[in-house]
């Protein structure tokens, strides 16, 4: 009898424990749908409307300008990671050097005012300082040690990987494609056979990478739920001075990684850890490193190739860590390292506030993409109805 009972029991908190997971993936999904609809519907757009030759003039080296351009793009574009890592795809095909678009995919899930937002309402306005602060040393790192490492043959290997081409060759448009190109932006932004080829392209998009969204989203979940935060806490080592802050900020992102939580989706994770003890230092660079969680590393090898993905992580995470540890000393410089911590945690609801209203109008404009999506032949965008069959071709191959 009493093994029947403790064997209910279970059975009950095991289906509960599910329940409240899948329902925390949720919540982290709401909070960032609409950033992922505008994410998506910008890379659309990027490959419909704009030259290749403008991605070479504006981003078509790694110098101080095109840097400094790139993070501009990225801030006033800002969108969750998933999102980023596609517009920045998009920019690397369509001609811009693959370190401004790796700047422009920092700028856009880093230098973002609502995870400044989330920032301040969960751990305080220390971390909004660090988020941009230390953003901007992440980018200069990342331009200065990328410039060594994301380079050469492997490069070369991910463009060709990256424009869909396995075989090699460069593709060469129609007539019909340069000529919609080369037409005044005006006059693009009102053809319907363009706007219906922006959102087969985002349509694309998102059939590539949905497996990596739903299983970010239910690990992430689970994680929360399952997994008690004094865990965490317990891999990071405490009261050794330099080598504690060093440690935290290499682990930091190692948590990033096995957590699969990204985006504005990783910041109450980070507030559990600094309410936990992780270090200044070590909770920026978690915070740092949505852009390396284990979904988002296949995506990069399902957009570069094996090769730069390996590249991609060691030079991110290195970055990352430095970033994390010179903001933690710069703020100790100024006196900005909180003294005190969290003794609770606002949990994920959905409520009626800025984030409902920006989800149900990005749903709004999601359906209209979809229409147009759906009628793009009708519309015109005969040429891109065909892409994103032979685009999951090339992601398959």
């Amino acid at each position: 009898m009493h093994g029947y009972l403790f064997g209910s029991l279970t059975a009950t908190h095991f289906v509960t424990d599910i329940g409240h997971s899948i329902r925390e993936g949720f919540y982290m999904f709401w909070d960032t749908l609409w950033a992922l609809i505008l994410g998506f519907g910008l890379s659309g757009a990027v490959q419909a409307f704009v030259p290749r030759e403008t991605m070479q003039r504006r981003l078509g080296n790694h110098g101080p300008a095109s840097v400094a351009r790139a993070c501009i793009y990225g801030m006033i574009s800002s969108s969750c990671s998933y999102a980023a890592s596609s517009t920045a795809k998009s920019l690397f095909v369509r001609g811009a050097d693959f370190l401004a678009a790796m700047v422009f995919m920092f700028a856009s899930t880093n230098l973002v005012f609502e995870l400044g937002i989330v920032l301040a309402v969960l751990i305080g306005w220390q971390f909004v300082a660090a988020e941009f602060i230390g953003g901007v040393v992440m980018i200069v790192l990342l331009v200065g040690i990328g410039g060594l490492w994301l380079r050469g043959r492997a490069l070369a290997e991910a463009r060709v990987v990256a424009a869909g081409q396995p075989g090699g060759h460069q593709h060469h448009h129609g007539p019909s494609e340069n000529d919609f190109q080369h037409h005044p932006l005006a006059v693009r932004l009102r053809s319907k056979a363009g706007w219906a080829e922006a959102a087969s392209c985002t349509m694309n998009d998102l059939q590539m990478l949905r497996n990596e969204l739903l299983v970010g989203f239910l690990v992430a979940g689970f994680l929360s739920v399952l997994v008690p935060g004094h865990l965490w806490n317990d891999i990071f080592v405490h009261g050794h001075g330099f080598w504690t802050s060093t440690e935290n900020v290499i682990v930091g992102p190692f948590v990033a990684i096995i957590s699969f939580v990204c985006s504005i989706g990783n910041v109450p994770l980070a507030a559990a850890l600094w309410k936990g003890g992780i270090s200044f230092g070590g909770a920026v660079s978690f915070i740092f490193a949505d852009l390396i969680t284990f979904p988002l590393l296949l995506v990069y090898r399902k957009q570069y190739g094996t090769r730069l993905a390996v590249r991609m992580l060691a030079v991110f995470w290195a970055v990352m860590s430095l970033a994390g540890l010179i903001t933690q000393y710069l703020f100790k410089s100024l006196g900005w390292v909180p003294t005190s911590r969290p003794t609770a945690i606002a949990g994920d609801t959905v409520r009626f506030d800025y984030t409902t209203v920006l989800d149900v109008i990005a749903l709004v404009a999601f359906a209209g993409m979809y229409w147009l999506y759906r009628n793009r032949e009708r519309l015109g965008g005969k040429r891109l109805a065909r892409a994103p069959a032979a685009n999951r071709s090339a992601d398959t191959a």
